[in-house]
């Protein structure tokens, strides 16, 4: 199993309502709910993520096939919106997504262009068998920590974050091995090398920080 992103999607909310801090992998921006619901409309609401998600996955992928191709196409506009309904009982949600062209676009290369915006990966996820798991962490998930070190970096270990140790342990063996004590190694492999496979631990339970910066906290990047 290897998630998608590097650096899961982490969000935080305080007493302000409904005011909300998501931290991505390059910044963070400000999630809100409308007045309506109460809110201040200080950033997208999750339904316009959710849409928005889906409009730039699609005119990203739009734009990379016809940069491949070549084709003179300056400019692309898409609409994507929702609406939900009952059918037996059970709640169906419909999203329409609405593409055009600003310039003139052959007839053939529309179609063309139609099956790249269905085939888009946040299309795929959306029409595909999708799975939500919802985890409830508890204080000893959080506080729980085991550092290992080898003189310049620490390698700090989450166990009760940890679902995956078989990546680890296969990806990098002189550091990772569930059958030592301590299992983690810091003197296996050079600190260029650990640093990169704590970047690919997926779930969060590895993070590192540099003892030079230990001041700074830990500066580990979670990775899929």
């Amino acid at each position: 199993m290897k998630y998608k992103l590097e650096k899961p999607v982490h969000g935080t909310i305080g007493t302000e309502q409904y005011k909300i801090t998501i931290e991505w992998r390059n910044g963070t921006f400000i999630a809100d709910e409308p007045a309506t619901t109460g809110g201040k409309d200080l950033g997208p609401d999750p339904y316009t993520q959710l849409m928005s998600s889906l409009a730039s996955c699609t005119l990203a992928t739009l734009r990379m096939y016809i940069d491949r191709k070549g084709w003179n196409i300056p400019q692309i506009a898409v609409n994507v919106n929702f609406y939900q309904e009952k059918e037996n009982g059970k709640t169906v949600t419909i999203i329409d997504r609405d593409i055009s062209f600003i310039s003139h676009v052959e007839e053939e290369k529309r179609a063309r262009l139609l099956e790249i915006a269905r085939a888009c990966p946040v299309s795929r996820i959306l029409e595909g068998e999708l799975q939500l798991r919802t985890f409830l962490l508890r204080d000893e998930d959080v506080e729980k920590k085991v550092h290992y070190s080898n003189g310049e970096v620490t390698v700090v270990w989450k166990p009760e974050f940890c679902k995956h140790a078989a990546r680890c342990v296969g990806q990098l063996p002189e550091v990772f091995n569930v059958n030592a004590k301590p299992w983690i190694n810091a003197q296996g492999a050079a600190t260029e090398r650990i640093v990169e496979q704590v970047k690919r631990c997926p779930s969060g339970a590895l993070t590192y920080f540099y003892n030079k910066d230990a001041e700074k906290g830990p500066q580990g990047i979670t990775g899929g």
